[in-house]
């Protein structure tokens, strides 16, 4: 649900299931030390706004490597296009 992990300061890193079909808005917003998430779906989840929002500084969002242009591109997804890697999991 929406803001589920909102400013858990204790979250290091996450990884989504494969069938994880949508996040809401906030979920991951300022959790300040989220380093890793890894995201397993290879159609990009359905979001909100601020998903990963003030997280930790370089924080990484891997996803599947053929999927890598569709998160890239993705309304939800693509304002952290600079953050996402494609990942063999």
């Amino acid at each position: 649900g929406s803001e589920t992990f909102l400013g858990c300061s204790s979250l290091i890193n996450i990884t989504i299931p494969y069938n994880v079909a949508r996040i809401g808005h906030s979920t991951f917003e300022d959790c300040t030390s989220l380093v890793a998430v890894y995201c397993k779906p290879t159609t990009p989840p359905s979001g909100g706004t601020d998903i990963f929002s003030n997280n930790a500084s370089g924080r990484k969002i891997y996803v599947p490597r053929n999927s890598l242009d569709a998160y890239k591109s993705d309304y939800d997804w693509g304002k952290y296009a600079n953050a996402i890697i494609g990942y063999d999991f």
